[in-house]
């Protein structure tokens, strides 16, 4: 499949960079993200996605490199649920002289869970337009959709969308 150029993907793309950006990992939340233990090649993949948006957008989105960031993305939200999201409020901790930064900061500790789910959301449209995307192209040819190809894809949405029965 050739690079994807697809104006609703590619809106969903800079919808999800923009709630990473506003809601996940804004000045309050980062410093605790970066002390989740992921490696440097899903780090990577998160923020290859997440930082470099708009140089990838131009030139299109390579299917592959989508679904390893999307991959990736799983994982970070799926570690945040279970590290971050309990102790967020402790991890922050309380050192914001300015009224202002307090409330910033109180707002974003209440909304975090929400803002999580949302972001799951996302990536897992994301996800879902992707493989119709493929599935359509694959059509007529033998190797079949590239998300069949990869195993580590089988559970996205159990990790992005889990059920209230766990």
């Amino acid at each position: 499949m050739d690079s994807i150029t697809d104006e609703s993907v590619v809106r969903l793309i800079k919808q999800l960079v923009d709630h990473y950006k506003t809601n996940i990992s804004n000045r309050f939340i980062r410093p605790v993200l970066l002390q989740i233990q992921f490696d440097d090649v899903l780090w990577n993949q998160i923020e290859s996605l997440t930082e470099r948006f708009d140089q990838l957008g131009y030139q299109g989105y390579d299917i592959e490199e989508l679904y390893r960031q999307i991959y990736a993305l799983t994982q970070f939200v799926d570690a945040v649920r279970r590290e971050v999201a309990p102790t967020l409020r402790y991890r922050i901790g309380n050192n914001y002289t300015d009224k202002t930064d307090k409330v910033l900061r109180d707002m974003t500790i209440h909304n975090f869970s929400s803002n999580l789910q949302v972001f799951a959301g996302l990536i897992f449209e994301l996800y879902t337009k992707l493989v119709e995307l493929d599935t359509e192209a694959a059509k007529g040819k033998r190797k079949g959709p590239v998300y069949k190809q990869h195993t580590e894809l089988n559970d996205i949405e159990e990790k992005l969308m889990p059920t209230n029965n766990k």
